[in-house]
């Protein structure tokens, strides 16, 4: 696949980032909607090593569902808890038939899975170049170990060789919050804004970290509740709404919001959510179970599962199912949401007793558009400065003619970071045209 070489098209990508938001004075970066084009899907895959063996092996099929569903359209980065657990992963997605070509492993120990909680949160500053933000993590307001996991975006940052920054006096977990793409960012106070998380932090300063840090424009806060022991998240917004292209919120009726433990005000609050163009937003409802979820080894988790957990890749959309009779409702529901994409139910039943579902468990690396621009340094000599995907092996080559077949390769390089500058000579020829392209 050949990159977008147009030094015009990488110059508007630049204007379009500077002027968008009406706090583009404040904005430093931006994260992109969860639909947008991804490099990869991040996992980390459950271990022994917190909460023992047995733990480990009911999870390990719902990995290798996701893993499987997304690597025909994306990488799939898994961070592995050491060399031997690599090794056991590899041969339990061979056993199950998932082609290997698109994942890759990063040995890093973490407590447990919920990288969205606990990863890297991908974002694009103004230059259109991507970062990570490394908030801060304490196993949400200290209810579980998280020692290993806090450093989880650190250790990505550095394999990736991308700028990361540090904004871990802030705890914020991936989960708590949802947003649009086009500033707007659902949250609830709660698992934000509750002192074992944030002591003394105030909406306002949030509000200002959350503007600079992640592009947000307007804000739809919930008061949502404290989760006790059933729900250490204090009730994330993931687990019950979810914006999706179009306008759109998906989320359940009212009648369902209330089991789930939202009040009154809150479920009237999330009805009247407007846009950053103060436009409504069309609202999709999604069922919950008909049933309490039992898990596969006949555990009953006490309460019904949701749907709108989900998670969407580049071609596949990953969706909690539990073995009831509304996995199909919402299946369905969704991929008319998603009419491009290939939607897959993935069996969280053992995962949702331990606190979660599929959108939980993942977090996406946004894809970077492709551009090489061409300056010249002397009368012999000029720098290419290529941006691309990161830990991406590319091929610069380059040609005197557009001719088909014309291109020779200049040389093979594998990404790190942001961009990568190249001499090239431009001596001996009129002309000549350079590409960079994926193997």
């Amino acid at each position: 696949m050949k990159t977008n070489i147009s030094l015009t098209a990488l110059a508007a990508a630049l204007v379009c980032a500077s002027t968008l938001g009406a706090s583009a004075q404040t904005i430093q970066s931006r994260m992109p909607a969860m639909e947008a084009p991804h490099e990869g899907t991040w996992l980390q895959w459950p271990h022994h090593f917190t909460y023992g063996t047995t733990y480990r092996n009911r999870l390990d099929a719902t990995w290798v569902a996701m893993t499987a569903a997304l690597v025909g359209g994306e990488k799939v980065h898994i961070i592995a808890y050491n060399a031997t657990e690599q090794t056991r992963i590899t041969n339990l997605l061979t056993a199950g038939g998932v082609p290997l070509a698109n994942v890759n492993f990063l040995i890093r120990q973490t407590d447990d899975c919920w990288v969205r909680d606990n990863g890297p949160v991908f974002v694009f500053d103004n230059a259109g170049d991507l970062k990570i933000t490394d908030w801060g993590f304490d196993g949400w307001g200290d209810d579980t170990p998280f020692a290993k996991d806090n450093p989880v975006p650190m250790t990505v940052a550095t394999s990736l060789a991308l700028p990361r920054v540090d904004l871990s006096s802030t705890v914020l977990e991936g989960g708590s919050v949802e947003l649009d793409g086009h500033g707007v960012l659902m949250a609830t106070r709660s698992s934000i804004l509750e002192p074992k998380r944030n002591p003394g932090l105030t909406q306002a300063q949030l509000e200002a970290t959350l503007t600079a840090n992640l592009g947000v424009t307007k804000f739809i806060w919930l008061d949502g509740a404290p989760g006790g022991t059933e729900d250490i998240t204090d009730m994330h917004i993931d687990g019950f709404a979810m914006f999706a292209p179009g306008r759109k919120i998906v989320t359940m009726s009212a009648a369902n919001l209330a089991y789930w433990g939202l009040s009154a005000a809150d479920i009237a609050t999330l009805y009247a959510a407007t846009d950053a163009s103060n436009a409504p937003y069309t609202f999709i409802t999604l069922p919950l179970t008909a049933n309490n979820v039992v898990t596969t080894y006949g555990t009953g988790v006490g309460f019904k599962g949701s749907y709108v957990n989900y998670y969407v890749g580049n071609t596949a959309v990953l969706v909690p199912t539990y073995n009831d009779p509304n996995d199909a409702t919402a299946l369905a529901i969704i991929q008319t949401l998603y009419p491009g994409r290939t939607v897959t139910g993935i069996d969280c039943r053992n995962l949702y007793l331990n606190g979660g579902m599929v959108h939980c468990v993942t977090q996406q690396q946004p894809a970077v558009s492709l551009a090489l621009s061409l300056a010249p340094v002397t009368a012999t000599s000029a720098t290419l400065t290529f941006k691309g995907n990161t830990a991406t092996t590319y091929r610069l080559q380059s040609s005197t003619t557009l001719a088909t077949g014309s291109w020779a390769d200049v040389e093979s390089f594998t990404l790190l970071g942001a961009s990568r500058q190249s001499t090239v000579s431009t001596a001996g020829v009129a002309r000549r045209f350079y590409r960079v392209v994926t193997p």
